[in-house]
């Protein structure tokens, strides 16, 4: 039996196995919309739920169970505020399908107003440009026993000026999810792109800004086209997932160390288990970009120099362990591992070592070896009141033997600090301050095809290797939907080096080569009207001090301005 047919057999199998298993539908919420992973993440600062966000994007329907257990108990035990009182009555208003599947499930009444749900909602009904029963504005909806499906448009228009040179930016396209029977559920996200000016980064490499792949440039325009989309299936503790889409790693604002939105979305497996409250599973396999030609495999087509071109395969494999041995605390251990040019049944498998399974396929030959890597998150909350305290450690290599000694280590790896408070000084206040070091090289491969990357950009933090972050912010939310944050940034970027260095001993120090510093100013003032309409300005000023040969630094800033509407997360 070939590779193809044992694959197809092993996921036949698999799902005809799950198949007497049936609970809630699952559909991810896009991880665009933050407004509400933030909500959540305020509310278990405060004791409010028990929450585990340290693999996103999240499903709908724990988002809904969350929204329930905040009106249950937060509600009556007076913990949120007014603003949160009715960003909690938004909220529920957008999840009425799965907090009408949890009832069924669990056959429990709604607990007070704000969870009812209109019984027409288990009968055949559908809503065209008007108001769903639960007061949710929809373009098209509709709902019966069998099949359930949301619409939603995707307009924006954003116009500004980056240095004095005007800039606009206009999108649409379409969003839709839904349910068939009680366990599968869908998604789908297009969104077309075209940016015009005279200063329009096209490489975004060094911004967190999600990279993009250019469909059609000119020097004052570039067009490029979005598209997500999963298809899922669950069961009582768990569902499996596949799909195209963002995938985020741990916490931070300011970036991601394991998994980011920087590169764009890649093709994906998802598996996630919870046979109990305190222990989770997260499996994920992917199919990466490797931007890399594969010449064999290029041929002639009947257009003269217009030969038919291929790249070489490259994966990504990664499984998660979370462990909350108590409340409010979470401990996750991962490991990843991106490989190249084949298919390998070995990192399919979700509960295989990876690093073990890359010595056993290369029998020790580095050169025909594999790039993993290993990850720790902790994440506390609440033991100092009203306080989430987080941070996480990605390890590409470490030699354990030698760490203390500079003459002989090669550690590369990178870690994030930070914190949050909410409610203090005032209510309705978040403050956030976060660190970030990445040593030289991390990330990094000497075989092209096996770096930290995906179309060309990285997996993991935006601001690479060999370089350090400091982040602060202040939020307010005024009243429901209207918020501003103020922040500052500043990055030390030191030199990329050449691949030989990654690999000679003694490493080179932290910030070697020429250093680039970035300083960040920013503001952002959002709001939303309605579900999914927004109005946002935005302003950056950023100063790059370069330094040169003989020593000193020579500065240049940019300042940037935009004001954008939008419907559509």
């Amino acid at each position: 039996m070939n590779m193809k047919k044992q694959i197809k057999l092993l996921f036949t199998t698999f799902f005809l196995l799950l198949t007497s298993y049936s609970y809630c539908q699952t559909v991810y919420e896009p991880i665009t919309h933050d407004d509400i992973y933030k909500f959540l993440n305020r509310m278990a600062q405060k004791c409010v739920i028990e929450y585990n966000d340290q693999i996103k994007p999240l499903t709908r329907i724990y988002i809904a169970e969350k929204l329930m257990e905040i009106s249950k108990y937060g509600i009556r035990g007076k913990i949120v505020t007014e603003v949160e009182r009715e960003e909690l009555d938004f909220y529920l208003k957008d999840y009425s399908w799965e907090r009408s599947a949890i009832s069924v499930q669990h056959s429990e009444q709604p607990i007070n107003n704000q969870m009812t749900t209109n019984d027409s909602l288990s009968a055949e009904h559908y809503t065209l440009f008007n108001y769903d029963p639960n007061g949710r504005w929809r373009l098209f909806s509709y709902s019966s026993d069998l099949f359930k499906i949301n619409l939603s448009p995707i307009l924006g228009y954003q116009k500004g000026s980056n240095d004095g040179s005007s800039q606009s930016h206009r999108w649409n396209g379409a969003y839709f999810y839904g349910y068939f029977s009680d366990n599968i559920g869908f998604s789908f996200d297009f969104r077309d792109n075209s940016e015009n000016g005279d200063k329009i980064d096209r490489t975004k490499n060094f911004t967190p800004a999600t990279g993009v792949i250019v469909s059609r440039s000119s020097p004052s325009k570039i067009e490029y086209s979005e598209v997500h989309t999963t298809l899922s299936k669950n069961w009582a503790w768990g569902e499996i997932t596949v799909g195209k889409d963002f995938l985020q790693w741990g916490y931070a604002q300011s970036g991601q160390l394991v998994l980011s939105q920087k590169a764009p979305s890649f093709p994906f497996i998802r598996l996630d288990i919870r046979p109990t409250n305190w222990l989770s599973f997260n499996y994920i396999h992917g199919w990466l970009n490797s931007d890399v030609i594969d010449s064999n495999e290029t041929y002639a087509s009947k257009r003269l120099g217009q030969d038919r071109t291929l790249f070489r395969k490259k994966y990504l494999a990664s499984h998660t362990l979370t462990i909350t041995p108590t409340n409010g605390l979470d401990i996750s251990l991962g490991e990843s591992i991106i490989y190249s040019d084949r298919f390998e049944i070995s990192y399919l498998m979700p509960l295989m070592f990876f690093r073990l399974a890359d010595h056993y396929l290369s029998k020790n030959n580095n050169n025909a070896g594999d790039n993993s890597q290993f990850f720790l998150g902790v994440s506390s909350r609440n033991f100092i009141k009203n306080t989430h305290l987080y941070g996480t450690l990605f390890i590409d290599e470490i030699v354990t033997g030698s760490i203390f000694d500079p003459d002989k280590q090669r550690n590369q790896l990178g870690f994030t600090l930070g914190g949050s408070i909410v409610d203090l000084p005032v209510d309705n206040l978040t403050l956030t301050a976060e660190y970030t070091r990445i040593l030289p090289f991390a990330y990094s491969h000497f075989i092209p095809t096996q770096t930290y990357e995906s179309s060309s950009y990285g997996l993991g933090h935006w601001i690479g290797y060999n370089a350090d972050l400091i982040y602060g912010a202040v939020n307010y939310r005024f009243i429901r939907g209207l918020q501003a944050t103020v922040w500052g940034e500043y990055v030390r970027k030191g030199g990329q080096g050449v691949i030989e260095q990654q690999y000679t001993l003694p490493s080179q120090p932290f910030l070697f080569g020429l250093r680039t510093n970035h300083t960040y100013f920013g503001a952002d003032v959002k709001y939303e009207l309605i579900h999914e309409l927004f109005a946002r300005a935005k302003f950056l000023y950023h100063k790059i001090s370069s330094e040169q040969t003989n020593g000193t630094f020579l500065n240049n800033s940019t300042t940037e301005f935009n004001f954008a509407v939008y419907y559509g997360l």
